[in-house]
């Protein structure tokens, strides 16, 4: 869990709960602030951490091996926008074209929690995640496409329960126009298709 201070974030919310006119010694609410605090520990654990420690050495390919592209659809993340420190959750696909080596398939959901466990906005994400996978893997080109339901958006404001945002960030080959539509075509076939 992240390294936050915790009493500051029960004191916060001590002065939250009753800037909004509610009363500490409820029994609903007499546990909040430290529930707070153990939420925002679990939801921020990413500040401060470097996603390129779980890429790691990887598994070098030699001559044999083939494969134009590694495709890891559906990494689900809940992250927290910056604007309202409300929630947004979805589902990431990371697409990369290695050049020497690969990675476990687990790392990626790895950089994924990361960097989702801070303050964030959705378009920055896959920007920070496709520049990762990029850095740390040496690929010759990344995909990444985020599809998000963002409570500022669902339970607030204008209220679109539906609605979703998709955002794209590309690097190398895969943002050659004819190489990407081939990976969104291919993460879009979803299991079983």
């Amino acid at each position: 869990m992240a390294d936050v201070d915790r009493e500051r974030i029960e004191a916060a919310t001590r002065e939250l709960l009753l800037a909004i006119g509610e009363r500490l010694d409820r029994p609903g609410v007499k546990n909040t602030p430290q529930r707070v605090a153990e939420a925002y520990a679990e939801f921020f654990h990413g500040v401060g951490e470097d996603p390129l420690q779980h890429l790691g050495e990887g598994i070098p390919l030699d001559e044999n091996d083939s494969g134009d592209i590694v495709i890891l659809r559906d990494i689900a993340f809940r992250s927290m926008c910056e604007h309202h420190l409300l929630p947004f959750i979805g589902v990431a696909h990371v697409a990369y074209a290695p050049r020497e080596r690969v990675i476990g398939l687990g790392r990626i959901p790895r950089v994924v929690d990361v960097l989702a466990a801070r303050p964030q906005v959705q378009e920055r994400l896959g920007e920070q995640i496709a520049e990762t996978i990029e850095t740390g893997l040496d690929s010759a080109g990344v995909l990444v496409v985020i599809d998000a339901s963002h409570t500022c958006m669902t339970a607030r404001g204008t209220r679109q329960a539906d609605s979703t945002t998709v955002t794209v960030a590309s690097r190398g080959s895969l943002s050659d126009p004819v190489q990407r539509a081939e990976a969104i075509a291919l993460i879009g076939k979803g299991s079983g298709e």
